[in-house]
């Protein structure tokens, strides 16, 4: 039955990873979408610290309650999702795609415009959306051959699925899951100390990913992206090679070499890989496509999942310290993945994305937003000409 509900609960995760991911990008001011879809994946850090923090508690007891009170208490975070998500406000644009225009405005002048309903950006922003919705629908059918109908698309998707892998498969595999095993090759062996050390390696994951969600919207994406997997490609071959020298020599100085690489990998994992993964997602997809756009990633970054879970433990426990070699190589392919195929996205609205590939639509795209402006301006004069008429009278 624990293994069961072990997939259920993984059935579950993406579906709410991926509304969730899009609701924010989409609900959030253009100003601030990067710093809240960030935070978005770097609050994962939280439950990872209460879950540690609780096995740690639970270590020393000596009944079935050391593994049983972990399990029952992630009952509260699903609890609280199905008591707030009630009062969430629906994404703008799912209400303007489906006719709810006035809703959609509404939702806009309240989160966007502090409750101005005269807000000139909120009506540019109305216009931009609404066009760009119709321009979609026009020119691309919706559906799941979609994501590969064009050559735009399969670059999306490509992606897309490289970042499921990636995210999963840049090393931080072996720290979330098999920290223990790798303690034991540098000499730790002592499992009130390993628990201790993960509780210590999460908070300071949640420290410096929390530190560049809140810095992410400074810099352009394909600079982070480039940054992030260069730095993870040196410190993981020194980690590589201290673990090479501990094995060889058996000497402190390289267990605790290990210890302060592992540290160093944190921030250079979380300041693209965490704190930008769904911010870029988001961006990266038109929204007719985004939830699918989003699973695509999720399918293979389960995928690489099971690949950590079940080929990991087989690879360190026969090939040790060389095992790691493999995942310098697979950074390495990441590093040269980003340059030639990552598109810049910063400093540009999900509307003024949504074409990102295709620049013949960009042109009719901008024809028809101002065209849009131009009539409300228009309506908005003749209201107003046509009230002091009244006034005069």
């Amino acid at each position: 039955m624990f293994v069961v509900s072990r997939l259920v609960l993984g059935l579950g995760i993406p579906f709410a990873i991926v509304a969730a991911s899009s609701l924010i990008g989409e609900l959030s001011h253009p100003k601030e979408r990067a710093i809240i879809g960030s935070l978005f994946n770097s609050c994962y850090f939280i439950g990872a610290i209460v879950a540690a923090g609780i096995t740690l508690g639970t270590f020393n007891m000596n009944s079935n309650w050391g593994w049983r009170i972990p399990s029952l208490l992630q009952v509260m975070p699903s609890a609280l999702q199905i008591i707030f998500v009630y009062l969430m406000p629906e994404s703008p644009r799912w209400l303007i795609s489906k006719g709810r225009g006035e809703e959609a405005r509404a939702i806009l002048v309240k989160y966007h415009a502090e409750g101005d309903e005269t807000s000139e950006f909120v009506k540019a922003e109305f216009a931009q959306i609404k066009k760009t919705l119709e321009l979609e629908k026009e020119t691309e059918k919706v559906g799941w051959f979609q994501v590969v109908a064009t050559v735009g698309m399969r670059r999306r998707i490509l992606i897309g699925a490289f970042l499921g892998l990636a995210t999963q498969w840049s090393g931080n595999g072996l720290t979330s899951y098999f920290l223990a095993r790798i303690l034991d090759t540098i000499g730790i062996h002592d499992n009130s100390v390993k628990n201790k050390f993960n509780l210590g390696i999460t908070c300071w994951g949640f420290v410096n990913a929390t530190f560049f969600a809140l810095i992410s919207s400074r810099f352009k994406r394909r600079i982070v992206y480039l940054t992030c997997t260069i730095s993870l490609l040196m410190v993981f071959t020194a980690w590589t090679i201290a673990s090479a020298r501990y094995a060889i020599t058996g000497t402190q100085a390289s267990s605790r070499a290990v210890i302060a690489f592992i540290f160093l990998y944190s921030p250079c994992y979380n300041m693209a890989y965490n704190a930008l993964t769904y911010t870029f997602l988001v961006e990266l997809f038109p929204f007719e496509v985004r939830a699918k756009g989003i699973s695509v990633f999720q399918w293979f970054s389960r995928a690489a999942g099971f690949f950590n879970q079940f080929v990991n433990p087989i690879g360190i426990a026969n090939a040790g310290w060389k095992y790691y070699i493999s995942y310098c190589v697979f950074l390495l392919f990441e590093v040269i993945f980003v340059y030639f195929l990552f598109p810049e996205t910063h400093g540009r609205t999900l509307e003024e994305l949504a074409f990102l590939y295709e620049s013949d639509k960009v042109i009719e795209q901008k024809r028809r937003v101002e065209e849009e402006i131009y009539e409300n301006e228009n309506e908005n004069l003749s209201v107003r000409m046509d009230e002091g008429s009244d006034k005069k009278v």
